[in-house]
């Protein structure tokens, strides 16, 4: 008979919890039925390296206000248990007359160096799908813009536009009090 610490089981749903918020993020309804989706889980040293760019770039583009967007956010980095990371390909729908972009059609889009909008759409649904399995697994979860635009400076991941959820697995949801 073996005896697991509530701490092992913990650190155990919490990779699982992201496995299955990737799984979500793969399997979420796309436009056109592109899949451009890429998922990446960080933990670790390599979470807190992820919150040591936030920093950086809190500091570089908002001076002596980086703490109150990027410093807090890079401080629920650390405390969370792991990030899951969901990005998105650049890519164009191939839509006539669309202008969803405000460029006319993936052709001028592409022409004006635009990003498609479904893209984004596409990326809309795959987080919510994450945060859906977050929440069904009961593991405190927030969508971060910022650790996105960290995780594209980041050497995993600047082919990609990417959206982080930050998870953790605590007596108190540490993304809560902001």
């Amino acid at each position: 008979m073996m005896i697991y610490t509530g701490d092992e089981m913990e650190k155990k749903a919490v990779l699982e919890t992201a496995s299955r918020m990737c799984a979500a993020a793969r399997t979420a309804p796309k436009t056109r039925h592109i899949d451009g989706i890429h998922t990446l889980v960080v933990t670790g040293e390599e979470k807190d390296a992820l919150a040591d760019k936030m920093e950086e770039i809190g500091k570089k583009y908002f001076g002596d206000s980086w703490q109150h967007w990027y410093g807090r956010d890079a401080g629920n980095v650390r405390q969370a248990d792991a990030v899951v990371l969901i990005g998105i390909e650049k890519s164009y729908r191939g839509l006539a007359h669309c202008d969803f972009c405000d460029f006319g059609d993936c052709g001028g889009c592409r022409e004006a160096g635009g990003n498609c909008a479904y893209i984004y759409v596409d990326l809309g649904i795959a987080l919510s799908s994450a945060a859906l399995a977050a929440h069904r697994e009961l593991t405190d979860s927030r969508i971060y813009a910022s650790i996105g635009k960290a995780a594209g400076e980041m050497p995993y991941g600047c082919e990609y536009k990417w959206l982080g959820i930050a998870i953790s697995i605590s007596g108190k949801d540490p993304f809560f009090d902001r």
